[in-house]
């Protein structure tokens, strides 16, 4: 019989507890994964800070959703799946140390994989964008905001052939930029100026591609700004926190496409894990440099403070056991 569990619990803005969890049984199609790690997104920051639309105390485990870990037990007719196969999966509720799981929200992972940080939803998301930019060679690809997934997006659009400009506000953010493929980094600390700078490395041109991964307003306006005639504007943060005000004269004058490239389908999600697992495996793309701080389950208020904070070097916090 398995064995209750832990839970992180947000009890209020600011406050985690850890709280037993009984061990739920398994239905048809459902397997147990125990949870060896859980990414921190940057999405995960206003319920961390609290936010009038958030209701407290958060059901157990919210808001991990990046999490991987090995299988445990397996209910009836789930099929593909064993004991003891690593998993990257798709939940809502993965800040815990164990979950049930529908077995066709799960993504196993080769031997390869077997007991590295694996946060596959972090991971598909990007490739995912990736598809939705059509990045090429040749082109200028614009990045605004190099946290993890601008990162990693800075990676596929390079690996691809393309020219990235890299734009952030944080220094280290350019160091790792250029250390993922970036051709140029610009500071992101004056709008005309960064635009300026842009327009001069591009003939005036700006660019065919821009790719917004902040989820902020600013950046969001200034990505609109460096998208170039007929160019395409990829929204990759997300966006949380009220409405937005953005150019559409501009857009509209300029005739650019505007994607949102935040997936809903589950199987486009799965599919985004699929493609990274393979790049990952056969080495086009190693993230392990961006995992820069890990904390345990007990100290999840920590991660989310460092993930809001962003220390000097900071990317990316993981949750593990």
């Amino acid at each position: 019989m398995s064995r209750p569990g832990r839970a992180a619990l947000l009890a209020a803005p600011g406050s985690v507890e850890l709280v037993p969890v009984p061990a739920a049984p398994l239905g048809a199609g459902q397997v147990r994964v125990a949870v060896d790690g859980c990414g921190v997104c940057g999405s995960d920051g206003p319920v961390w800070e609290g936010r009038p639309w958030f209701d407290y105390p958060r059901p157990p485990g919210t808001p991990g959703h990046e999490a991987w870990g090995r299988v445990t037990e397996v209910g009836p007719d789930t099929v593909g799946l064993e004991i003891g196969t690593p998993v990257a999966l798709l939940a809502e509720n993965a800040f815990t140390d164990t979950l049930v799981v529908p077995a066709a929200r799960l993504v196993s992972l080769p031997p390869a994989l077997a007991g590295r940080p694996f946060p596959g939803e972090a991971l598909g998301c990007a490739f995912n964008v990736a598809r939705r930019s059509g990045f090429a060679a040749g082109q200028t690809v614009a990045v605004v905001g190099v946290g993890f997934l601008g990162a990693l997006i800075v990676a596929l659009a390079a690996e691809a052939g393309a020219r990235v400009v890299a734009v952030a506000r944080r220094a280290s953010a350019l160091d790792v930029a250029r250390q993922m493929g970036a051709a140029e980094t610009v500071l992101m600390d004056d709008h005309q100026r960064v635009i300026a700078e842009l327009s001069a490395l591009t003939g005036g041109q700006l660019c065919p591609r821009v790719v917004e991964a902040t989820g902020a307003p600013w950046p969001l306006d200034l990505a609109g700004e460096l998208t170039g005639v007929g160019g395409r504007l990829v929204i990759a943060g997300y966006h949380q926190g009220g409405l937005r005000s953005v150019n559409v004269q501009l857009w509209n004058w300029r005739g650019i496409d505007v994607v949102n490239a935040h997936e809903r389908d589950t199987e486009v999600v799965l599919a985004g894990i699929r493609e990274a697992v393979a790049a990952v495996v056969s080495g086009r793309l190693d993230p392990r440099p961006l995992y820069t701080h890990s904390f345990p389950l007990e100290k999840l208020g920590a991660a989310l403070d460092a993930a809001a904070l962003r220390p000097d070097g900071f990317v990316k916090a993981l949750v593990t056991r």
